[in-house]
């Protein structure tokens, strides 16, 4: 039985719980998965018995306990420094922290618009403005990152980092919003991610979830 614990929400609702899992699951790392349904009457109670935030996903190793995607992500790439979480060049991880930051600080807009939906697709939503320009800033993101850096794979940073899997929920976001138009080196980026096995088992897990609400 794995020693690290991620507690997640909905597969269909929690962007910030695919952070991590996705993570976790490219990185090889094994992990217990425990999925906390949100939107019902224990739901905060259930949260709360593991994460002092009320928040999920909240990560938990023996004793201790780690909430916030980032700081998750960062705790693994400490616990698991062969996995390479983030790039080895100086240069290359601090645009990747840099980025991986803006993502979880930035793009309210998308995110009060376009929550995440993970199971439905194609909704062909105009972006109001405050999210097409946060869609204007996400393409040039992966555009610049690739070019600077992407040389060594198909990643941001060539191989799977971090950032990755911070950005990760913005490509669901386009795929059930749009479609989005994208410059190609983004758009490319997109069908990358999109196409990855452990993306696909989230979504399975996604669609189940919705049928059982049905």
């Amino acid at each position: 039985m794995p020693d690290l614990t991620l507690y997640i929400g909905d597969k269909n609702l929690s962007s910030w719980s695919l952070r991590p899992w996705l993570l976790l699951k490219q990185a090889g790392i094994p992990f217990a998965e425990k999925i906390i349904r949100l939107d019902r009457p224990g739901t905060k109670a259930s949260i709360l018995e593991r994460s002092p935030s009320g928040l999920v996903p909240c990560l938990v190793d023996g004793d201790l306990v780690i909430w916030d995607s980032l700081a998750i992500a960062e705790y693994l790439a400490e616990a698991f420094p062969r996995k390479n979480l983030w790039p080895a060049d100086r240069a290359a991880r601090a645009r990747a922290r840099s980025i991986s930051a803006e993502m979880h600080s930035g793009f309210t807009e998308l995110r009060k618009n376009w929550p995440l939906k993970f199971s439905r697709i194609g909704l062909k939503h105009e972006p109001p403005a405050g999210v097409a320009r946060d869609i204007e800033r996400i393409a040039a993101i992966w555009t610049e990152t690739r070019r600077d850096f992407g040389a060594g794979g198909p990643f941001l940073f060539g191989g799977f980092s971090i950032a990755d899997a911070m950005y990760a929920p913005v490509v669901s976001r386009f795929m059930t919003y749009g479609p989005v138009e994208l410059p190609a080196a983004a758009a490319a980026y997109r069908e990358t991610i999109a196409a990855l096995p452990a993306l696909k088992e989230w979504g399975a897990g996604a669609a189940r979830e919705v049928a059982a609400r049905s």
